[in-house]
């Protein structure tokens, strides 16, 4: 009954001639984007994570993370689908193919790939213009702040994503690029894993001058290490904007933040 359901569902998901793509997001950060290109108005339904924006609490839901309501979704007749990697499982993803509907997915591993991909998110919506005047004001930001905040020796930063176990990020991450955008460099850079766990000891032998984490409670159990307090006492910095972790448009203004933390904390030697 499922199956003739779907199939039934699918007969009507292809958006006749001219009308507007009618487009679901099933990550937080790919709902983000659409806000900020004005193309909210296409969106039919999201898959939740965490408070929506106040213009989206109307919508349809169609899950949550892990949690991907199927038969809701293609109830609602898409035509596009915004993908991060690893917002539905890859059994969900591999339904969502059979069933024909379109995908667009994003997982940017640059501040630079992450503009290249709201482009090309807007020319697939048919919002080239609009969002070519967005993306040029991004990376106009962009090239301004690795000019203002450029280091000829970057600034050495653990940044930890949890405490217990101690977690990390790895260089392909897009916050790695943003702290070298800040003029400085991930202690961890060399390392392939998306978020990886890691030791106090080879945080040590690392020798961070800085270490960022979320809040001030998780940097507490660093005071009780004298090497760490020796390089990086006082520079146990909370990160200023979350927005780093998301990887949207807003991302460019939250790094900005970061880089002003960083400057004020820990300025480059003259």
């Amino acid at each position: 009954m499922r199956l003739l359901f779907c199939l039934l569902a699918l007969l009507a998901c292809t958006a006749q001639a001219g009308e507007p793509l009618r487009v679901i997001s099933l990550a937080p950060s790919m709902t983000e984007i659409m806000l900020e290109l004005q193309a909210d108005g296409l969106l039919v339904g999201v898959l939740d994570g965490g408070e929506r924006p106040a213009a989206l609490r109307a919508l349809p839901s169609v899950g949550r993370q892990g949690q991907l309501d199927l038969e809701r979704l293609v109830s609602l007749r898409p035509d596009l689908l915004l993908l991060w990697p690893g917002s539905i499982t890859p059994a969900q993803r591999d339904q969502l193919t059979r069933l024909g509907i379109a995908t667009y997915s994003a997982e940017p591993h640059s501040l630079a790939q992450l503009i290249e991909q709201i482009e090309a998110l807007a020319q697939r919506l048919g919002l080239a213009e609009q969002g070519q005047a967005y993306v040029n004001a991004l990376r106009g930001r962009l090239r301004q702040l690795r000019e203002q905040y450029h280091r000829e020796q970057p600034l050495r930063v653990f940044y930890q994503v949890w405490d217990r176990p101690l977690y990390t990020l790895g260089g392909r991450q897009v916050v790695s690029d943003a702290l070298s955008v800040c003029g400085a460099r991930n202690v961890f850079d060399d390392l392939t894993q998306p978020a990886p766990q890691v030791s106090v000891e080879s945080v040590l032998l690392r020798n961070p001058q800085v270490i960022l984490a979320g809040d001030t409670a998780q940097l507490q159990s660093w005071k009780a290490w004298p090497a760490i307090d020796a390089v990086a006492g006082g520079r146990l910095l909370v990160v200023p904007d979350k927005g780093i972790e998301r990887p949207s448009g807003q991302m460019i203004e939250a790094t900005a933040r970061l880089c002003a933390l960083l400057a004020a904390t820990a300025p480059a030697s003259r």
